[in-house]
Parts: C-alpha cells; sequence; structure tokens
C-alpha cells in the first residue's frame, strides 16, 4: 500500500521526474509481467523438474501467496527504513530470486524461489505508486495513474508472448532472466533520480497480527496444494495444515478486535463500511476467475489443443488488451455512469465469456479463443477501476493505507485459492468422468460391430484397451475443463446480486483507482 508520504503530491515540478517515472514503471512492469510471463512455459517447466499437473501449479501459487503476505506491511517497511533505500532492496532483491528461479533444478527449488521472489516483489508496485503521487500535482495525478494502471496491465498483455516467444527460442529459464536488464535499468536510475524520503525509527508493526495472518495464508495455500493429492481430510497431513489455519485464523481474528484499532494490524472498523466489505468479496472474486482461467488456459491449449508455446501465447494475448483498452475507457465514465451499473456490465461480461467457453471442445477456433479471452479482459477492465472507486470512497481517508493492503491481500488470496482449487477439481472430474464412459466401454457395446472400430480399439487385446483408456481420458479432460469454467461462470453470477448492496458515493473518490492492483 502507498505510504503516508504520497497523500500530498508535489505542489511544483519535481526534477528529472520523466527519468523518475520511467524507472519506477520499470520497476513495475518487471513485477506484472511475473505473474503471466510464467503461464505459458508452465508445461516445459513441468517436465524439466519432473512435476504432476497439481504440483506444477505451486510455481504459481506460491509466488501469489508470498506477494499477498508481504504487501501489507510494506506502508510500515517504507516509514521506517526510507521509500527509496525499501525499494532498491526490493529490486534487488527480486532480480535475485529471478536468476536462482532460472537456474533451479528441482521443484522444490523453484517454488522456495518463487516464493522469494514474490516476498521481495511484493512492495514494488505499491512503492511506485507512492513514489509517482508523490512527484506529481493533484491535477496531473489522474494522468500519472492512467500511466500507472497500463503499465500494470502490460503484464497480462506482453506477459502469455513473450514467455512463449522466450520459451520457444531459448528456454523456459528465460522467462525468469528477463529481469535482469530490466531490474539494473530500474535499479540504477532510482540510484541517481529518487531522493530518499524521512525513515521514522518510532513505527511500529503489530507482529502479532501480522505473524497469525501470515500463518493463516500459508496454511491455507498448503491445505489447498497438497489436499488433493492426499485425498484431503483422510490424510494426517492435511488435518494439520487445517488446524493449522483455523487456531492462526482464530488467534488473528481475537487479536484484531481485542487491540486497540490504532495498533491493530487490521482496523476492524473499516467493515462497518458497507462498500469496502463487499468490495473485499467482490475483489476476492475477480482474484478466482481472472487468475485461475489463466492457469488453466495454459494446459488446455498446449495439452489439449497441440498449440506450439509461441501460439498460445498469442491467442491468450487479447485477454489483457482487452483489459487494458476498457480500463480507459471506464476512466472516461467514472463520475458519469453510476459505478454499479459499470460493474454489472463487468461481471455480465465476464459471466458471458465463461459460458461461452463451457461450450469448448480442442477443435474449436483460434478466433474464438482470441475474441472470448479479449471480452474476458474487457470485463475484468469494467471492474478493476469502479470496484476500487466505490470501496475506498465511502471510507474515511485515514483508513484507506491500511485498505488498500488489505484489499489487494483479498485479491492475492482468491487468486492463489483460485488456482489452486480449480486445479484439484479439475484432477478430480478427470477421473469422475474417465469413470463414467468407461463404464460404457464393454466388449458387448455395439459400436464395435464396426470392423474398423473393432481392428483398432478392441478392448479384448492390450493396444485396444491402451488406446481405449487414451480416448477416455481425452474426453474425460475437455469434460473436466468444461465443468471449471461453469464453477467459475456461476460464481460470477452469485456475485452480481451483491451489486445491490453498494452505495452510491456522493462523489468520486480521488484518482486513486491503481491500487486495485497492488
Amino acid at each position: 500500500m502507498a505510504d503516508a508520504a504520497s497523500a500530498g503530491g508535489a505542489d511544483a515540478p519535481v526534477a528529472n521526474r520523466g527519468a523518475i517515472t520511467a524507472c519506477v514503471i520499470l520497476a513495475v512492469i518487471m513485477q506484472a509481467l511475473d505473474t503471466t510471463i510464467a503461464n505459458v512455459a508452465l508445461p516445459y517447466i513441468q517436465g524439466s523438474v519432473s512435476a504432476s499437473a497439481d504440483q506444477i501449479n505451486w510455481v504459481l501459487t506460491s509466488y501469489i501467496v508470498a506477494a499477498a503476505i508481504m504487501t501489507p506491511p510494506s506502508g510500515f517497511l517504507s516509514n521506517r527504513f526510507g521509500r527509496k533505500r525499501v525499494l532498491l532492496t526490493a529490486i534487488a532483491g527480486f532480480v535475485v530470486a529471478s536468476i536462482l528461479c532460472g537456474i533451479a533444478q528441482s521443484l522444490l527449488e523453484i517454488v522456495g524461489f518463487r516464493l522469494l521472489q514474490g516476498l521481495f516483489g511484493a512492495a514494488l508496485v505499491p512503492l511506485s505508486q507512492g513514489i509517482l503521487l508523490d512527484i506529481y500535482t493533484h491535477e496531473e495525478r489522474g494522468s500519472a495513474m492512467a500511466l500507472f494502471g497500463v503499465s500494470v496491465m502490460v503484464g497480462p498483455v506482453l506477459g502469455p508472448v513473450m514467455g512463449g516467444w522466450l520459451t520457444e527460442n531459448l528456454s523456459w529459464r528465460w522467462v525468469f532472466y528477463i529481469n535482469l536488464p530490466i531490474g539494473i535499468l530500474a535499479f540504477a536510475g532510482i540510484v541517481a533520480f529518487v531522493t530518499e524520503t524521512k525513515a521514522n525509527m518510532q513505527a511500529r508493526l503489530d507482529w502479532l497480527g501480522f505473524g497469525t495472518l501470515s500463518v493463516a495464508i500459508g496454511a491455507l495455500q498448503l491445505f489447498l496444494d497438497r489436499g488433493e493429492q492426499l485425498d484431503w481430510f483422510a490424510s494426517g497431513e492435511i488435518m494439520i495444515w487445517a488446524l493449522v489455519c483455523a487456531s492462526a485464523t482464530y488467534l488473528f481474528l481475537v487479536h484484531t478486535f481485542t487491540a486497540p484499532p490504532q495498533t491493530s494490524f487490521v482496523n476492524p472498523r473499516m467493515f462497518l463500511d458497507r462498500n469496502f466489505a463487499v468490495s473485499m468479496f467482490f475483489i476476492f472474486i475477480v482474484g478466482v476467475t481472472y487468475l485461475a482461467s489463466l492457469a488453466l488456459m495454459t494446459p488446455y491449449l498446449q495439452t489439449l489443443m497441440g498449440y506450439p508455446v509461441m501460439t498460445a501465447g498469442i491467442v491468450m494475448g487479447p485477454r489483457g488488451l482487452g483489459t487494458m483498452v476498457c480500463m480507459f475507457i471506464v476512466g472516461r465514465l467514472i463520475g458519469r455512469v453510476d459505478t454499479r451499473i459499470l460493474l454489472s456490465l463487468g461481471l455480465g461480461l465476464t459471466a458471458w465469456a465463461m459460458y461461452e467457453m463451457t461450450g469448448w471442445t480442442p477443435d474449436v477456433s483460434q478466433w474464438t479463443i482470441v475474441w472470448v479471452g479479449f471480452v474476458q479482459g474487457a470485463g475484468l477492465g469494467f471492474l478493476f477501476v469502479p470496484l476500487t472507486t466505490v470501496a475506498f470512497s465511502t471510507l474515511p481517508a485515514h483508513m484507506r493505507g491500511d485498505g488498500t493492503g488489505l484489499y489487494n491481500l483479498s485479491r492475492n488470496i482468491g487468486s492463489s485459492a483460485g488456482i489452486a482449487y480449480v486445479t484439484a477439481l479439475l484432477s478430480d472430474n478427470v477421473q469422475i468422468n474417465h469413470e463414467n464412459i468407461a463404464a460404457y466401454v464393454t466388449p458387448f457395446n455395439r459400436a464395435f460391430d464396426d470392423p474398423a472400430v473393432h481392428d483398432n480399439l478392441n478392448p479384448l487385446l492390450a493396444s485396444g484397451r491402451a488406446a481405449l483408456d487414451e480416448i477416455i481420458t481425452h474426453q474425460a479432460t475437455i469434460i473436466a475443463y468444461i465443468d471449471d469454467f461453469k464453477f467459475m461462470m456461476l460464481l460470477t453470477l452469485v456475485a452480481m446480486p451483491l451489486v445491490l448492496l453498494l452505495r452510491r458515493p456522493a462523489q468520486p473518490a480521488p484518482a486513486d483507482h491503481a491500487v486495485v492492483m497492488e
């Protein structure tokens, strides 16, 4: 979250403002790219480290969880040690962790280094945003935040395409090495042009609140990631993670509601604001439906449809383009059109795109994938800015700093939990569908009366059974993907009536929209 220093804005033009803007935008782009650039490389990473389909998603969720945990205390670190110092540390740590990801030789190593990458990367976006808010005047903030929003959305647009090109022409390891030149440029520019803020050594962090919340998030993610592999509560390990998560959550809630609000890690009075509380749920749904669908699309395109990695990246790119285009449109509509209407439109477009995807088979055309992806991205564009406007328009100004951290924590938890859940649902449904389809494959099925079918798929022969099993697994997987898309569509539809609970703000919130993307 942006620290307190960003509250005022510049009173006069700042020296080297263009260079400062370019440097912090580079840092934001570096972090934004890493949320999507690894997606198209996942099947290659999976083969390189001998991971299963559900294990390889740890590469995505570990990064998101670490970023979720470290985003809220970024403001405290900035106040305590100085914003420039913390930002430089974050860039250096992020680049080093990226190199370590690139040279990793096992799943455990790459997941561990992705955790490290997320821990350092969490501060890049909020601190960069704080710098931009400081160096531009109040009148110029709208344009600065529009530029900031575009830089964040570069990741979903360029990430799949760049990741596909690097993987196909060099190696999957280069999706991490690419951060080195970007990080060096950003680091050098910030050293040269950005001035340090005053450090407040008296700043304090609620370590009990932060610690219990972090343990709860980590245990929840391990519960979701490991549950499907270990048959959920039939496993002692899963019961331990569930107990740890429940206990840490209980301690966090008790501490939050009994500690003085001014010293608590999370101020519970924020949830008395109806708009903020409802928006927390909405942004959770956005996290589930957007990044979880991206995690599903990569294996769908490359495994089921047989797309080369570069082609998969290109057809996924328009999703981010749709978001970027609609963010510009929505920016002009805010204040003129009821934000609840814009939110309903965004949810409707997202649900409709998911509905279209429930009819997909591996024979679907590239053009269909492109335009449905564009529509889904457009739905996200109609959600981002209006949702942030509603969430913070009625929240008291002194709570907005903590509110942004908590708001983005909800989005990150939605993303990581969504990826874990849809992956587990996919794996379970493949097995269920396989069993249901296989029940109709018997030697007495009249379809085997056809000589062509009998010669190639004879269930009485080992070769025929192997060929049948491959076909059944393929069909079962297609249906399992449809079930996942249907789940995300229904989740979006369930959220739509909650728009009625939102209150229309008396006037638009300050140009603070980009906090949604921290």
